[in-house]
């Protein structure tokens, strides 16, 4: 079976080979991997200790974070690496300062994971939520490797939970210890005979909760809000701007929108700005004095990394993504108590299901729908402050899972 994971892998690469030409983010990863083991070997030197932190994306990155930065405090002898899978982890974090090493995961072959353990030779493993590499799990415990997975939330829908899923279920039994978010997942990977695993929550609640203790100000946006209802939409995609605009001038009480999309390719802002022919740029803000921010109704974020700071200044906060195949990060807008909104598609992420649950959440199949809860919660103060609070509340709640995670590892054997 390690064989025809090992051929998957192979045909995997050549098909990223092949977009590559014609798909930046492809051609980035490529480009990546081949600088991974010259980084290696220029950044960790044989003698060093090792923290190694797997990352899929930006969203895995956020989520560890805590992690991370809780155990460079810990472990401050230990040299801290990350791997990232996606150009867009990568290409933002690549400069995080608290790590010593930042590369791309190269291709996980036999060969190359064994490469990267000579390497590398990491002390612990941590693999946020998802990412499971098989081969890179395999030679890591070879090389006597503590491997944790961190945040994970599993459904009985997934591989391992299946009868041909059984060679993959048994490499995840080489984990030292499974920290899971819900008593689900645990009992899941208990019927594939995994016992050491404890809830310890999600490590995000702790990032958004650190993320609101301090926060950063941005002026043009404050100036741009003017004190007045500000809608903003997060992460989002075509779908939801289509909807925004749908809403737009309609609302009972005014209200300004900022578009901070998931994408920020030039095609796609520029499609923004043929919906929204009157919005304004915020780096053009940034650049050309000589406009005033509060003279707009629409502000559209084509940069990243700012975001999850920018709820702040939200009344409401729209979640993009649920028109697609899920909504985007939640707890950012939900940690300032800001009412939420996402689309149909958010029944996977158990936050957005416990927010509906406790009225802080709203998912909207079309425009009127979403106009309709615009309406209640600018409208309704009382129905707003109920919103406002859960979201708030649901957040101060569920903080404290590296706490849990870090002082179960300390009583462990090294």
């Amino acid at each position: 079976m390690r064989y025809l994971y090992s051929l998957f892998i192979f045909l995997y690469d050549i098909a990223l080979h092949v977009a590559a030409p014609f798909n930046p983010k492809a051609k980035q990863m490529l480009q990546g991997r081949k600088l991974a083991f010259s980084t290696l070997k220029e950044k960790i030197s044989p003698q060093d200790n090792v923290l190694w932190f797997h990352l899929a994306s930006l969203g895995e990155f956020e989520q560890g974070r805590p992690l991370i930065e809780k155990c460079k405090v810990q472990y401050p002898e230990h040299k801290i690496l990350l791997t990232f899978f996606s150009p867009s982890g990568y290409q933002i974090r690549k400069n995080y300062p608290l790590a010593d090493c930042v590369i791309y995961l190269p291709s996980d072959s036999c060969a190359n994971a064994r490469q990267f353990m000579r390497l590398a030779h990491p002390q612990m493993a941590f693999f946020v939520k998802y990412e499971f590499w098989y081969n890179f799990i395999i030679e890591a415990k070879a090389c006597g490797a503590k491997l944790f997975q961190v945040s994970l939330i599993s459904r009985q829908s997934q591989y391992f939970f299946k009868p041909y899923g059984r060679w993959f279920a048994s490499k995840l039994r080489l984990f030292d210890y499974f920290f899971v978010q819900n008593q689900r997942t645990q009992q899941l990977l208990a019927s594939i005979g995994i016992k050491n695993a404890s809830i310890s929550g999600d490590t995000r609640f702790d990032r958004v909760r650190d993320i609101a203790q301090g926060v950063k100000s941005f002026d043009i946006v404050k100036q741009f809000c003017d004190n007045k209802s500000v809608l903003l939409m997060g992460s989002s995609w075509p779908k939801d701007e289509e909807l925004a605009l749908q809403a737009i001038g309609k609302s009972k009480q005014p209200f300004k929108l900022i578009i901070a999309p998931h994408e920020t390719e030039p095609s796609h802002i520029k499609q923004i700005q043929q919906l929204f022919p009157s919005c304004v740029l915020y780096t053009d803000l940034q650049t050309q004095p000589e406009l005033k921010p509060e003279a707009y109704d629409i502000l559209v974020i084509n940069c990243v990394g700012i975001l999850s700071s920018l709820y702040q200044y939200a009344t409401i906060a729209y979640i993009g993504g649920g028109f697609g195949v899920g909504i985007h990060n939640t707890l950012e807008a939900a940690t300032f108590g800001k009412p939420i909104v996402f689309g149909t598609n958010y029944q996977k992420f158990q936050e957005a299901v416990d927010l509906i649950k406790q009225k802080g959440a709203f998912s909207v199949k079309d425009s009127n729908e979403l106009l309709s809860v615009l309406d209640m919660l600018m409208c309704d103060k009382e129905k707003y402050n109920i919103a406002s609070q859960a979201c708030a509340d649901y957040v101060a709640s569920k903080a404290g899972a590296v706490n849990k995670i870090l002082s179960i590892i300390e009583t462990m054997d090294y």
